[in-house]
């Protein structure tokens, strides 16, 4: 029986030592799976130098600035040039229009003129007012006369309507007339009163003084007209 048991025991050591054995081979083996894992970096590396694509941002030339820039000065120049050569050209142009203004007035004053204060038949309460050049040379009879009666300090009104186109120049003879309104609506306190001067404005600092035809009878109503060239379109107002 002793015998049996120690022939089982050996074979039990046998396996255990070549189990042993079989591991170390395989840890000490070179040839191994580390093969392949080192073979992978080396994959890894050749793929990264695929990324030289960067060297397409060259591509955005820097040429473009120089063409941008070098049209840009030349519509710039040309747009002062322009606008400096028509201005002469419009000064002169406004200097031939601006002809109104160019010739000055010379306006009849008291020592070139005579004025007259006259009765009409009609329009009723009316008188006119002529204005004649006693000079010899040409005078204008500017706007409408500034009118005032005896003693009154502040002139009449004057009928705005009845301004003309242009002012009335007079010739050495020549007359322009100016219808005097001597009276308003009937009715009502006017203070009305009969007169015996008429004083004529011709200009801010030349006045006329002239007898009022007799019995002449103003009232607040009173107003002037402009100067007119005709007697009769004086007389319409």
């Amino acid at each position: 029986m002793r015998l049996s048991v120690r022939t089982l025991a050996l074979p039990a050591a046998a396996l255990a030592a070549a189990l042993s054995l079989t591991a170390c081979q395989s840890s000490s083996d070179p040839d191994a799976a580390p093969a392949p894992t080192s073979a992978s970096p080396r994959q890894t590396t050749a793929a990264t130098p695929t990324t030289p694509t960067t060297p397409a941002t060259p591509t955005t030339t820097a040429p473009d600035p120089a063409p941008t820039t070098a049209p840009a000065t030349t519509p710039a120049t040309k747009p002062p040039k322009k606008t400096t050569a028509p201005t002469p050209a419009d000064t002169s142009s406004n200097g031939g229009n601006g002809d109104d203004p160019a010739p000055a007035l010379t306006p009849c004053t008291a020592k070139n003129v005579k004025v007259v204060a006259s009765k009409v038949s009609r329009p009723i309460n009316h008188l006119a007012l002529t204005v004649t050049n006693v000079g010899n040379r040409p005078c204008d009879a500017v706007g409408a006369p500034l009118v005032g009666f005896d003693q009154s300090q502040a002139p009449i009104r004057i009928v705005e309507e009845s301004k003309p186109q242009a002012v009335v120049t007079l010739t050495p003879g020549e007359s322009a007339y100016a219808s005097l309104i001597l009276t308003g609506e009937p009715g009502g306190d006017t203070h009305g009163m009969t007169v015996r001067t008429v004083k004529v404005n011709l200009t801010t600092d030349s006045m006329v003084t002239v007898p009022a035809p007799t019995g002449t009878y103003v009232d607040d109503g009173a107003a002037v007209s402009y100067w007119q060239r005709e007697l009769a379109d004086a007389l319409q107002y």
